[in-house]
């Protein structure tokens, strides 16, 4: 078995003193044990690291929020050494990983291979990962427009509405359509569209069934390019610097691969979501034309050309980030 340092915080330092002996790798998950993302891309993971160490490190899923509720504090669960793997979204903690979040900025990678294309330019996201090891990233399904009352198919429709928002870089596009961004995680998005705190969000299709959102919302307006919403895996850097270079590759290798299962998950489970949503009584999915779709993208471009101009990390070209992905 091998030893592994954790940078805990005082509590945990008074515990466990300066580090630990472990050989189960703890990971922090804020969804339910039935969320998708758990069979198909979790445990796969955890059990690829078991396969590829021959037993030698192997992950332990806590699902449910049990080392935690929500995703907002996964990451510092992780550089706190509360676990040693978590799953969150970079917008959650945005300021630490604006690199990172320009890859949901909208028309900047396309739905099927943004992925990929992440995957193919790694190395530019790299440097704002000093704090935890990066070990999976993946694109989401693009961000919809749940709304509760009113049909929007303009710009226009949205003057005055209260929208979840996921990210910074969501609300800036929401508010310049013309709505009132509020941000919120996701967890709080149903009783919030039900009690009319918020009139609508932008989340991808999952949230059809996994969030029960179609019992909340009447509309679904898609069409337009939006922001998609990135997910991460990150391990505590001292626990990762503490293996082996072959348990490194294999922690690397199913990472990846998690990349894009979680990816091919979440785009099923979204197209899966949208189509039931449509087929329920009362609701309506409205899928913009290409001149209706137009009204709000060259809104969104602003947004782009905002986000990259105010992206400050040194030894870093944001613009050139963007141009990389948008090559592809």
């Amino acid at each position: 078995m091998f030893a592994r340092s954790v940078a805990a915080g005082a509590v945990m330092a008074a515990v466990l003193g300066a580090s630990a002996m472990a050989d189960e790798l703890k990971f922090a998950n804020f969804m339910a044990p039935t969320h998708p993302y758990v069979a198909g891309a979790f445990q796969p993971f955890a059990d690829a690291v078991g396969a590829k160490t021959n037993g030698g490190v192997t992950v332990k899923l806590y699902n449910g929020g049990e080392l935690g509720a929500g995703p907002v504090d996964q990451y510092s669960r992780v550089v706190d050494g509360v676990a040693e793997l978590a799953i969150s979204l970079p917008g959650y903690t945005a300021s630490n990983f604006p690199l990172t979040l320009l890859t949901e900025l909208p028309g900047v990678i396309t739905e099927t291979h943004g992925t990929q294309d992440i995957w193919d330019h790694i190395d530019l996201f790299q440097p704002e990962y000093k704090r935890a090891h990066l070990v999976s990233l993946w694109s989401s399904a693009p961000n919809l427009l749940f709304t509760r009352d009113k049909a929007v198919r303009t710009p226009a429709d949205l003057a005055g509405l209260k929208i979840r928002v996921p990210s910074r870089n969501a609300g800036l596009q929401v508010e310049v359509w013309g709505g009132a961004p509020v941000s919120m995680p996701v967890s709080e998005v149903y009783n919030a569209l039900q009690t009319g705190v918020i009139d609508g969000a932008m989340i991808d299709g999952t949230a059809v069934g996994a969030f029960k959102l179609s019992e909340v919302a009447n509309y679904i307006t898609m069409g337009m390019d939006t922001t998609i919403s990135p997910f991460f895996i990150v391990m505590n850097k001292d626990v990762y610097a503490d293996l082996s270079e072959a348990e490194k590759a294999a922690i690397d290798a199913a990472g990846k691969q998690a990349s894009f299962d979680g990816n091919k998950v979440q785009l099923a489970v979204a197209e899966n979501g949208i189509a039931s949503f449509a087929a329920m009584a009362g609701k309506e999915v409205i899928h913009l034309t290409a001149e209706e779709a137009a009204a709000f993208n060259v809104l969104s471009k602003a947004v782009v050309e905002t986000v990259i101009a105010e992206t400050k990390v040194e030894g870093s070209d944001p613009q050139a980030i963007v141009t990389a992905l948008k090559s592809e």
